[in-house]
């Protein structure tokens, strides 16, 4: 047999040479043909020949597996940014800034710089450990989503051929802050005492009627509707929130709910108050239609609303307004509601939550098995206030 018959490859196989220009081993192979019929080539080099075909294997997996040339040399940090800027077009301003903030904080100073193609299971295992010490469970749940979500667009783009951080659940962070609710008597006394303060009627509305903050915030006066005639009680219709697009939680949050008497009066109130600050304001003033604007009319933000109530609780004795947030006005609603024999499908159904099981999830420790409907034993549970002791001094 001659040196070119030993020599020659099979058909199919890789060709490799050496490139005297460069001084390296050089191999190539055909891989298929593009729609137009021209040939496609992968080629690959190194400083031995088993090196330059170890590297062009490589490129022809990832051709057969639809990966993008050079798809290789795509980092972390690359990655992200591009989903930061182009695969988020849906979500708010706030969620947004979340999520540049998880990848600055979290995932650029220790995963940045790695090549996303060689990036292991193992590695972001540690990675997440590694959160556990400054993050809540959630946190890192919000963490991990933003690397999973920009790996996924990776996969979609042919950039990588799986997404390793499926592989690895997030671990449990350290204790957050646990939401938890008024006692009765305590609740008796945030009524009684903030009477004077302008969120005495984001309270009432929060704790006796048990809404969530962003939707308090976005409730409108023409989803209000306080005249009882034809024997219909006064109710609120709860039908949008602050959230991206004005859309409710769910589905199921978009709910009309009747209120109390006393609620009734408090909102009556509280729309005088709001004509008060309009007048104030003068031009200032920018309409909105909102219960709970600002002092100029606009949508509240939450920080502003957290910052007021913990100011109302000031004038509560024994109680420490650091201790609370507007969202436990939520959980002591479903905590009255529950020791005073209402049903936990029936608070289901109040809170506009999807099903009894995230209420027995999230407000399990409020729960109790008991039987009975919301406006109703609101009024039982406090007979003796009335709204008329004292009125909100401006608008919130």
């Amino acid at each position: 047999m001659s040196v070119n018959e030993r020599s020659r490859r099979a058909r199919g196989e890789h060709t490799v040479f050496f490139e005297e220009s460069r001084g390296r081993w050089v191999a190539q192979a055909d891989v298929g043909y593009s729609p137009l019929g021209k040939r496609i080539r992968r080629k690959a080099s190194g400083k031995t020949q088993e090196a330059a075909l170890r590297v062009l294997r490589k490129r022809v997996r990832d051709y057969e597996a639809g990966l993008l040339p050079a798809s290789e040399r795509v980092t972390v940090s690359q990655l992200v940014e591009q989903w930061l800027e182009f695969g988020r077009s849906t979500v708010s301003d706030r969620t947004r800034r979340g999520n540049e903030d998880a990848y600055l904080l979290y995932i650029k100073p220790q995963l940045g710089g790695r090549r996303l193609r060689d990036l292991r299971p193992d590695e972001v295992d540690r990675w997440l450990l590694s959160l556990t010490p400054r993050l809540s469970t959630s946190s890192i749940k919000q963490v991990r989503s933003v690397l999973k979500r920009s790996i996924d667009r990776g996969v979609r783009h042919g950039l990588v051929d799986r997404n390793v951080v499926d592989l690895c659940p997030p671990p449990k962070g350290r204790e957050g802050r646990r939401s938890k609710s008024l006692t009765l008597e305590q609740a008796s006394d945030v009524l009684d005492k903030t009477r004077a303060h302008r969120m005495h009627a984001y309270i009432v509305l929060s704790l006796l009627v048990g809404v969530r903050p962003e939707e308090a915030r976005a409730l409108r006066w023409d989803r209000v509707h306080l005249d009882s005639a034809g024997g219909r009680p006064p109710y609120i219709e709860v039908w949008r929130s602050t959230r991206f697009g004005g859309d409710t939680k769910t589905p199921k949050s978009r709910r009309t709910l009747a209120v109390s008497g006393y609620v009734a009066e408090v909102l009556d109130q509280q729309r005088v108050a709001v004509d008060e600050a309009r007048r104030l304001a003068g031009d200032h003033w920018q309409e909105n239609g909102l219960v709970f604007p600002s002092l100029v009319g606009t949508l509240q933000d939450s920080h502003n609303v957290r910052r007021a109530f913990r100011d109302a609780l000031q004038l509560v004795p024994g109680i420490v307004p650091d201790d609370w947030t507007p969202r436990d006005l939520r959980h002591s609603f479903a905590s009255i509601l529950s020791q005073h024999g209402l049903v936990t499908e029936e608070i289901s159904r109040l809170m506009g939550h999807s099903g009894t099981a995230v209420t027995e999830l999230v407000y399990r420790h409020e729960l109790r098995p008991v039987l009975e409907s919301g406006a109703g034993i609101m009024d039982t549970v406090f007979p003796v206030l009335s709204a008329r002791k004292g009125r909100p001094n401006d608008s919130t």
